[in-house]
C-alpha cells in the first residue's frame, strides 16, 4: 500500500514449463520494480515441482505464487503432446482458478489476469469479473502472425502443410516452408491440431498481447501488429526478457572455469534446452560431428530419447547418467578440447562468457534471445513446436544462424556437423554471422533503454492496468 491507496494488482497464469516462466517472471520483477505493481502466479499442478518452487522463491517479495489443485488427466493417452496436455489442463483448471481469482478480487486491487499463450481460455472468467484480461507470447511476432492467420489458413489450405507446394507467405515474414511449420499444424487430423485452432480464436478476444521480441530482431511483423486492425487486439512487443544470469551452483561453476582457461571465442556450446532430447543415433552422430570438427565445446548431454524430442519438457530432467550413451572413448579422446556436463551448464552465464564463440542451439526462443543479448551467432538445429519456424527466420531473415543440412532421412550426419561447426567457428559465413548478431546485440539492449521502444510499449500497457478501476 502506497499513500493509503493498495497497490494494482496483476494475475499471472503461466502454462507448464520452465520456459515459459523464466520470461515471465522478468517482465513481473519489471512491473514491480518500475511501476509499483504487486503480483500473484497461478502455477498449474504440472508444474508445481521443486524446481519451479525454488525459482518462485527468489523473486521479490511483492510477488507472490499460489498453485491449483491437480487434475484427473487419466484418460488422456499416453501418446498425447505438450500443445492436448497443457490445452486440456487449462481446461480442466478453469473452476479452480475462478475462485482464485475472486480471492485476489477481495484481497488485492486486482485489475488485470495475464495469461500465457495456451491459457486464453480463463479470459472468459476474467470478463465476469470486471478486469482487463492480456495475453504474453513467451514466443515471437512470428508465432504470433501464424496463430493470427491460422482460421484463415485452415479455410483455404485443402491439403497438410508439408504437401504445399510453395512456402507459407505471412505479413511481414520471411517465407516459411510447409514442412517447416510448427510442429502441432503438420497434421491436421491430430488433437493439437484442433487445440491449436481453438487457441487461435481466443487470441483475437485479449484485450492486448505482449511478446517478448523486439522491433528490431522482427521489423516486418513489429511494424504490421503493432499498426491499429480492427478485429485485431494491440500487440506490444516488449522483450528481450531474459535472466541477468544462471544459478550456477557447484556444477555450473566447473563449466565456467573451463571456460576461462580457453582462448576467446574458441568454444562451441552444444545445448538443446531443458525440455530437448536427441534420438540414440543422432546424439551418437553429434559426438562424432563435434569430435571431427577439432574445435573446442561445452557439450550439455542429455539422455537420449527415440520416440519423442520433447520428452524432458514438462520435467527438466533427465536419465542419471547420459554420458554413458556417448561412443565408446569418446570424452577420453576429445579430452584436451571439450568438455560434456551431463543435462545442465549455466546457459547464460556461458553464453555471456568471453571463450563462448559459437552457440548449437535448438532455437527455442529464450535460448535464442539468451543467445543475441550476448552476441553470440548460432548453428540451427531446430526439434519441435515452433522451433523449425524459428530456424528459417534466423538463418533467413535476421541471418545471425547457420543451418546444417540433414539427410534424406532427416538425420545430421556427422560430416556435416564438422562442417557447420568449422563454418561457424573459422569460415566467412561464420564471420558474416557473428558480425550481425553483434549489431542486434546493440540493438536488443536498446530496446530495454529508457528511451527503447520495448520499455515504452511496457509502460504504455502499464498505464492502462494502473487507469483501470475495477467494477
Amino acid at each position: 500500500m502506497e499513500n493509503g491507496v493498495r497497490r494494482p494488482h496483476i494475475a499471472v497464469l503461466p502454462t507448464p514449463g520452465m520456459g515459459h516462466l523464466f520470461p515471465l517472471a522478468e517482465l513481473a520483477k519489471l512491473l514491480v520494480h518500475r511501476h509499483h505493481f504487486t503480483i500473484t502466479f497461478i502455477t498449474f499442478a504440472a508444474s508445481d515441482n521443486s524446481a519451479t518452487q525454488a525459482f518462485l522463491s527468489t523473486l521479490p517479495s511483492s510477488i507472490t505464487s499460489v498453485a491449483l489443485p491437480p487434475v484427473p488427466l487419466d484418460d488422456i493417452p499416453d501418446g498425447a503432446t505438450i500443445e492436448t496436455r497443457m490445452s486440456i489442463v487449462t481446461l480442466r483448471s478453469l473452476p479452480s482458478l475462478r475462485t482464485v481469482l475472486l480471492d485476489l478480487q477481495s484481497t488485492t486491487n486486482l485489475v488485470a489476469f495475464l495469461a500465457d499463450f495456451f491459457a486464453a481460455d480463463g479470459f472468459h472468467i476474467a470478463r465476469e469479473l470486471g478486469i482487463l484480461y492480456y495475453m504474453f507470447i513467451p514466443s515471437n511476432l512470428q508465432f504470433l502472425t501464424v496463430m493470427f492467420e491460422l482460421p484463415a489458413l485452415d479455410a483455404a489450405i485443402k491439403c497438410e502443410f508439408p504437401e504445399l507446394e510453395e512456402p507459407v507467405r505471412l505479413p511481414g515474414c520471411v517465407p516459411i516452408p510447409g514442412p517447416e511449420i510448427l510442429t502441432p499444424l503438420r497434421n491436421r487430423s491430430t488433437e493439437e491440431y484442433k487445440w491449436m485452432l481453438h487457441h487461435a480464436a481466443l487470441y483475437r478476444q485479449a484485450q492486448g498481447i505482449l511478446v517478448n521480441s523486439f522491433v528490431a530482431i522482427e521489423p516486418g511483423p513489429a511494424k504490421i501488429l503493432t499498426s491499429e486492425e480492427q478485429g485485431r487486439p494491440p500487440v506490444y512487443p516488449v522483450g528481450p526478457m531474459i535472466q541477468a544470469r544462471s544459478a550456477a551452483g557447484a556444477e555450473g561453476a566447473a563449466c565456467l572455469r573451463w571456460l576461462d582457461e580457453q582462448p576467446a571465442g574458441s568454444v562451441i556450446f552444444v545445448s538443446f534446452g531443458s525440455g530437448g532430447t536427441l534420438s540414440r543415433k543422432q546424439l551418437w552422430e553429434l559426438a562424432m560431428g563435434l569430435e571431427q570438427s577439432k574445435q573446442r565445446f561445452l557439450w550439455v548431454v542429455r539422455s537420449p530419447c527415440d520416440e519423442d524430442s520433447s520428452s524432458t519438457y514438462f520435467t527438466a530432467s533427465t536419465k542419471e547418467n547420459p554420458l554413458s550413451y556417448l561412443p565408446e572413448g569418446f570424452t577420453e579422446r576429445t579430452k584436451e578440447v571439450g568438455l560434456v556436463v551431463p543435462s545442465w551448464a549455466p546457459q547464460i552465464d556461458v553464453l555471456g562468457h568471453a571463450a563462448t564463440g559459437g552457440f548449437l542451439s535448438h532455437c527455442g526462443w529464450n535460448s535464442t534471445l539468451e543467445s543475441v543479448a550476448h552476441g553470440v551467432p548460432m548453428i540451427a538445429w531446430p526439434l519441435f513446436a515452433e522451433q523449425t519456424m524459428n530456424a528459417v527466420m534466423l538463418a533467413e531473415a535476421v541471418r545471425i544462424a547457420i543451418r546444417p543440412v540433414a539427410g534424406e532421412d532427416g538425420f545430421f550426419y556427422r560430416g556435416e556437423i564438422a562442417r557447420v561447426v568449422r563454418e561457424l567457428m573459422e569460415g566467412e559465413q561464420g564471420k558474416a554471422v557473428r558480425n550481425r548478431v553483434w549489431l542486434l546485440k546493440e540493438a536488443a539492449g536498446a530496446a530495454l533503454s529508457e528511451e527503447g521502444s520495448s520499455l515504452k510499449a511496457l509502460d504504455e500497457v502499464a498505464a492502462k492496468w494502473k487507469s483501470f478501476k475495477a467494477v
